[in-house]
């Protein structure tokens, strides 16, 4: 198995991830409120790059059958249903909802990482099942961290550090240096996620927000047991 990990999705190149697995990382916030929305029942995800491609998509689907979700800069968007709080996406509010997903860093990531054979997102809330199905797909990986507007975020990078330890705990693999820094970085932090996410600068962003909560429901390990998949352009729950 090969594994390359990008500190970033602007480090992405035209057909880098052909035919291989992606898991693309949003920690702070986009990858968890995604898992949740999904856990609790959602339909469907639909990921854009921006609150304005976001309104053009809802014109042409119909207000009425969907929401609006995500922020800039940190704060839900003016005119949305939702923000990017996983706290939010409670089981009435997403029941069976179609939902267009647009912020700053994570819905980007996953539409700039869309070319990948099989596209998972992941974080730490998940991350039991989708390195389950990463072994089992048995193929080449590759990690895609959102980052944080464009630049190396600690909170991506040690969650892809993780990943990558327990793959090669199983698997004989052939890792990229951003990967192999990635997997020092987790065995630094691993005793404490949540201090990781208190004092990234992302973490501490939010924390100036009010959304020290989101922090702690980030960091928890195997809490939310659901592999979202993109396909055709929507996340969905992933069933084998």
């Amino acid at each position: 198995m090969k594994i390359d990990l990008f500190f970033t999705a602007e480090e992405l190149r035209e057909n880098i991830l052909t035919d291989k697995t992606v898991i693309v990382i949003d920690v702070l916030r986009a990858s968890v409120t995604i898992a949740q929305a999904l856990y609790n029942g959602c339909k469907d995800i639909i990921p854009v790059e921006s609150a304005e491609r976001a309104l053009d998509l809802m014109q042409k689907i119909g207000r009425q059958f969907v929401l609006l979700c995500g922020e800039r800069d940190g704060q839900k968007v003016e005119g949305f249903d939702l923000g990017n709080s996983p706290f939010e996406y409670t089981e009435p509010v997403v029941r069976d909802k179609t939902l267009i997903f647009a912020t700053t860093n994570g819905s980007k990531a996953i539409v700039k990482a869309a070319s990948g054979d099989k596209v998972v997102i992941g974080s730490f809330v998940n991350f039991k099942e989708v390195a389950e199905l990463v072994l089992n797909l048995n193929k080449d990986l590759a990690i895609v961290c959102s980052g944080k507007e464009g630049k190396f975020s600690l909170e991506d990078t040690v969650c892809g550090g993780m990943f990558i330890n327990k793959l090669q705990e199983q698997k004989k693999a052939d890792v990229n240096d951003a990967a192999q820094a990635a997997a020092v970085l987790y065995q630094k932090h691993k005793d404490n996620l949540l201090k990781v996410l208190e004092t990234c600068d992302h973490g501490k962003f939010l924390s100036s927000l009010g959304f020290e909560k989101d922090l702690a429901f980030c960091s928890q390990l195997n809490s939310l047991p659901v592999l979202p998949i993109l396909e055709n352009g929507r996340i969905i729950k992933y069933t084998a």
